[in-house]
């Protein structure tokens, strides 16, 4: 395994950050670590690349411990954090120069020349930092994070503030990236996540309430949403006599929305109110679950 959670638990004074966290991750995986904001994600990957200890727990980062062996860890990941930490008064190509020889890079030049293509920065690569759109100053994030060629990519909302050609571009490139390296991303565009990851891990108020593939948890959420077209009108009150209905959204004309947060297929029902009250269904459609719904299914109180 890439990464080994046990037990990881995270005390601020009396506020509990994490509590008793537990997962894996394994090699060439690109995994989603989801959350409200305050649940513990940057935490946890803090944690992960050393920046800050757990109170309780262990973690190993490619077999090595963090509490132990914390420089071989951080050898083993390239992390781009929340908040990009850049020297905005340096050039792009300088500063990845500079990154680079910290981590003693033989050949640095094609090295950096290989990153600057990798993630768009051509153009850019004689600018300083502090001149770059915020856009490009994320690819100057994801390239001193990837330049040392880490077994590990840990990025905290590595998306913010690009356009939506950039959006793609990275979103590729992260997908291309999770064939060689093991992925760990944070982000609130879940759009982002059935993308990318194949599997998420959802925390919520310091636990993980959710670790499986995204398709399991579309499949096995507990709420329906059915859109049915009929041929006359029918009123509100009457459509919330449905069984196992438990909410009625008029979308337009004839046309309803209904939830449901029954597991069983509540189709049957709504062909046998059709009947009932001598409607014609003329379309029925049970949608698939979006990673949004499953989300907040998950972290609502």
């Amino acid at each position: 395994m890439s990464i080994q959670v046990t037990n990881i638990s995270k005390t601020y004074g009396t506020q509990k950050a994490l509590n008793n966290v537990s997962f894996e991750v394994g090699s060439n995986e690109i995994v989603g670590l989801l959350g409200p904001n305050g649940a513990g994600k940057s935490t946890m990957m803090k944690i992960l690349t050393c920046y800050i200890p757990p109170t309780l727990g262990h973690a190993k980062v490619s077999g090595f411990d963090i509490h132990d062996q914390t420089i071989e860890v951080r050898k083993q990941i390239g992390y781009l954090p929340e908040h990009n930490p850049l020297y905005l008064d340096m050039y792009v190509k300088e500063f990845l120069e500079f990154v680079g020889g910290i981590y003693k890079i033989k050949n640095i030049n094609s090295r950096v020349k290989e990153m600057i293509n990798l993630t768009g920065l051509q153009i850019e690569q004689n600018k300083k930092i502090g001149a770059l759109s915020k856009g490009y100053r994320q690819r100057v994030g994801l390239a001193q994070a990837m330049i040392h060629d880490p077994k590990v990519l840990i990025m905290d909302e590595p998306t913010t503030g690009l356009d939506p050609n950039q959006l793609e571009e990275i979103r590729e490139l992260i997908i291309s990236l999770g064939k060689q390296k093991t992925v760990m991303l944070s982000t609130h565009i879940m759009q982002e996540v059935e993308a990318v990851c194949k599997r998420v891990i959802i925390i919520n108020k310091g636990e993980i309430v959710a670790n499986d593939e995204t398709s399991n948890l579309r499949k096995n959420s507990t709420r329906q949403i059915v859109t049915v077209e009929f041929d006359n009108e029918i009123s509100i009150e009457k459509l919330k006599t449905i069984p196992k209905i438990d909410t009625v959204k008029n979308l337009n004309g004839n046309t309803w929305q209904l939830i449901s947060s029954f597991t069983d297929d509540v189709r049957k029902e709504v062909f046998d109110f059709a009947v009932a009250n001598k409607l014609s269904v003329l379309t029925l459609n049970k949608e698939e679950q979006r990673m949004e719904d499953v989300f907040k299914e998950l972290t609502k109180n």
